[in-house]
This record gives structure tokens, sequence and C-alpha cells, in this order.
């Protein structure tokens, strides 16, 4: 048996009767999409770290232990922790867990992170990494003796059957938004956008039906082909000087490019990230300083990851076909141990919480079915650690495309509830209708289990209701209560 065999056998292509064209394909589409992580973490970190306590300022430089960094080498150092997070994750997930999804830094996880633990608490960053790394180490733990596992099985049946669609309306609203299809309205909050004054939204969307077009005629590769050639039109169109420089490409890309050249932003990268690590250190020295605002930093990183992962894996497996009859996902933990895994490790060398991400159901629309297909996006990542400055060459609104064709797609998921039971439509309602209106997974697993019990209660069938259900619903209710506390600025520090 030669070594293809071996690896085909090892990651069960046979079972899931896939291929390595498939899963390389299915790698290289999920990568894409998800790969804007690698400049939008660091310039969301970035700012985490720039942040003057004292002046209440951000600043253009910042001094870590004894050493003063410009804010470009510390975007650089936070692109290669978010990708060595990453692989870190993936890693897991694909040798061990043998399941296509991909990991990294959460959106949202990380501006939570930046802008309301480190600026609006005055949290120093090196306590919120250090917070993170708890976290990372409970979930390790949690999930070793099957508590993770536990706690999900608990989520009603309409939520778990609901959490695809709803994932898709939150993906079709995001992508909506970032192609600038949908814009904001001061009186209806958003609105169509004007596509004739607009070449971001006229190009996305001449890449999307291009995209639903390959799609529909069932042409392997859409994806990825719609991303590609929507971000290589985006630049020849800037370069032909059709469009100014940062309307179709990333601000700075075009004169980065153009003035400084290809070989000179491949050689100018600032790989030691060292400084994070020791700031990490650093951080752990501080728990004590202050150990109830370290306990509640970590309580809520904790709650929105513990339910933003569940619902995620819910969702995409919803769509892989990886679900039993009761909406579970058989061997949850060990999917759930990859993202563990990677938020520990990404804590100690400087990045925010890691997650499975939403963006993975692109590849698993492409066919991707085994843990072969997290390796090559894994692969992909640690060829990115090569080309960093050339990521953020990437245009956001063309890997958005990918984030529209799948919501689409997994809409699907309406069809397996029972909209017939009250019980069924009203939980299911709310859970895919407040993912997308308060851009949240977490939220959206909220309402459903929250309204569940109650309404079964009404109907006069509370006891269908477990009483781990009702633990689960008052545990949320409790969260939002000190989340709102804080945010309305009752709980001070």
């Amino acid at each position: 048996m030669g070594a293809s065999d071996t690896i085909a056998d090892y990651f069960d292509f046979e079972e899931y009767d896939t291929d390595y064209r498939t899963e390389t394909l299915a790698g290289v589409t999920t990568f894409l999409a998800m790969a804007y992580i690698i400049v939008v973490n660091p310039a969301i970190l970035s700012d985490a770290i720039l942040w003057d306590h004292q002046a209440g300022e951000f600043r253009d430089e910042a001094v870590i232990n004894g050493t003063t960094y410009t804010g470009g080498e510390i975007f650089q150092m936070l692109a290669v922790v978010t990708i060595l997070a990453s692989i870190a994750g993936i890693l897991v997930m694909a040798l061990y867990a043998k399941r296509p999804f991909g990991l990294a830094p959460g959106m949202g996880l990380n501006a939570f992170f930046t802008f309301t633990v480190v600026v609006i608490l005055g949290v120093p960053w090196q306590l919120a990494l250090a917070a993170v790394f708890v976290e990372g180490l409970v979930f390790i733990a949690l999930t070793a003796v099957g508590a993770r596992k536990y706690v999900i099985e608990l989520f009603p049946e309409p939520v778990k059957f609901a959490v695809g669609a709803g994932i898709g309306v939150f993906l079709l609203f995001l992508g909506l938004q970032e192609m600038q299809v949908v814009v904001g309205y001061e009186g209806t909050l958003v609105t169509l956008g004007n596509v004739l004054e607009s070449p971001v939204a006229a190009l996305s969307l001449a890449g999307l039906f291009l995209t639903l077009l390959l799609y529909a005629r069932g042409v392997r590769g859409s994806i990825v082909v719609g991303i590609v050639t929507t971000a290589v039109s985006g630049w020849l169109l800037t370069l032909a000087g059709v469009v100014a420089p940062d309307v179709l490409t990333p601000d700075g890309s075009y004169d980065q490019v153009t003035n400084e050249g290809v070989v000179s932003m491949l050689t100018s990268v600032q790989y030691d990230f060292t400084p994070l690590f020791w700031g990490f250190v650093e951080g752990l020295g501080m728990i004590t300083d202050d150990p109830f605002v370290f306990v509640l930093v970590v309580f809520t990183f904790f709650f929105v990851d513990f339910f933003d992962t569940a619902g995620t894996l819910i969702g995409v497996s919803q769509i892989a076909g990886f679900l039993d009859e009761q909406g579970d996902l058989p061997e949850i933990e060990k999917p759930l141990m990859a993202d563990a895994v990677g938020t520990t490790v990404g804590a100690m060398i400087g990045t925010s919480t890691v997650t499975t991400y939403i963006e993975s159901s692109a590849g698993i629309e492409e066919g991707g079915r085994t843990g072969f297909t997290a390796l090559v996006i894994g692969g992909l990542f640690f060829l990115a650690l090569l080309v960093v400055p050339l990521m953020a060459a990437i245009p956001q609104y063309a890997t958005y495309l990918a984030l529209v064709v799948v919501g689409i797609i997994m809409l699907q998921g309406v069809a397996d509830i029972d909209w017939q039971d009250p019980s069924w439509a009203i939980t299911a309602g709310l859970t895919i209708t407040v993912m997308p209106l308060t851009t949240s997974i977490a939220n959206g697993l909220a309402a459903g289990i929250i309204s569940y019990p109650l309404v079964k209660a009404g109907m006069g069938e509370y006891r269908d209701v477990s009483l781990g259900q009702w633990a689960l619903a008052v545990s949320f209710i409790c969260y939002f209560v000190v989340y709102f506390a804080v945010e309305a600025g009752r709980v001070t520090f």
C-alpha cells in the first residue's frame, strides 16, 4: 500500500466517497473564504496594543518589554501570530477530529477583546491575553471530560435544526454588506445600495452572478473561480486607471505594490513575535491585581465562545450531512478540542480566541468531508507566512462572495423544521432571525434556548423540557443581565 492510499485510508476517503482533488479544492475554497482574517485580525488587535490607557487615545507606536515598536511592526507580528494560531487549531481538527473545518481567531471576539475589554473596561492587553489563555485551559478540561458535549446535546431539537438556516441568513447579511449591496440607512437601519454609484457593489454583483451561474451548472470550484476572478478584475480595473486606488483594492495596498514592489514587500515582514509572548507572560502576573475583573472577562470570553462555536459546528455539520436524527454531531468533543487547543496556543503567542469558522461551509459545499480538507487549509495558512504582505492585497468584497453563495445554500435547513408545531416554529423562527439581526450566532442560540422551555410550558407540555434545558435558559438570562449591566455602566471597575 502506497503513501497515497495510506493517507486516504486515514482520512476515510472511501467512507465519504471523496478523493484528493475534491478535498483539495474544498480546502482552497475555505481558505480563500477566510483568508481575510490574516489582515483583519491584526488590524483589530493592533488597537488593543496601541491604546494608551492614561491618555485615552490610540498611539502610532507602543512599548513592549522596554522596546518601542511601530504600529506597522505590531500589525505584522499579529499577522504571523494569527496564522500560527490558526495552524495550531487546524492541525488538531485535521489529524484528531478529522473534520473539514477551518479555524482562526474569531471575528467579534477579537473586537470584544480590543474595544470592550481593553478600551472600555481598561484591562491591559497583556491581562486580556491571560484571560483568553485561562478560557482555553477550561475548554480543554471540559472537553476532555465530555461536559461541552453534554451541554450542546441539551440544545432543543428545533434550535439544532434551525442553526444552519440562521447562519445562512447571517452569512447573506454579512456578505451583502461587505459587497455594498446592503448599506446603512438612518430611517430603516439598512437599505439597498446604489450599484450605479458603487464600483464595489457593481463588481461584486458581477462576480456573484458568475459564481452562481457556475454553481447552478454544477461546475466544481465555482466559488474559487468567483473569488479569484473578482479580485483580479478589481486590480486590473485599478491598474488600468478605470477606478481610483483603494476603491476596488484594499486601503494602502495599491501604493505598496506600485511603489515598494512585490519583492520588497515579501522581504519586509516582522516575523519575530516573541514580544507578544512576553507580554502574555507579563499578563499572567497581573491576574492577582484585580481578580474580579479577570474572572468577569474570562466568563464573558467563555460564554460567548462556547455557544458561538457550538452553533457554528452544528450549522456547518448540518450542511455536510454529519448530524444524526436528533440533530447531534457524533464525537463532537473532537472538533471542540481543536478550538480549545487553538485558543490556548493563540493566547500564549498573542491573539484572541480561536474558533471554528462559518466559512468552512464554503469548502463543504465544494465537497469537503474529511480532515484532509482541513489539512489543506492549514497548509495554505503556512504558505501564507511566506507572503504575509500580499494577503493584504486580496479585497474583502471578493472573499465575501463565498458567504453569499453559501448563505443561500444553507437556507435549505428550514425544510427540516416542523413549522406546524408552535414550539418548533417559535423557537426556530427566533433562532434564525436573531442571528443576523444581532450579528451573533450565540445570540440566536440564546433566543431559541430561552424561548423553547417557555413556549413548551405555555402549551402545557412542560414535561417535555428537561431540567438541563431550563438550566441553560436561566444561564443565558443571567449572562444577559450581567452583560447589559456592564454595557449600561451600572457595573463599573
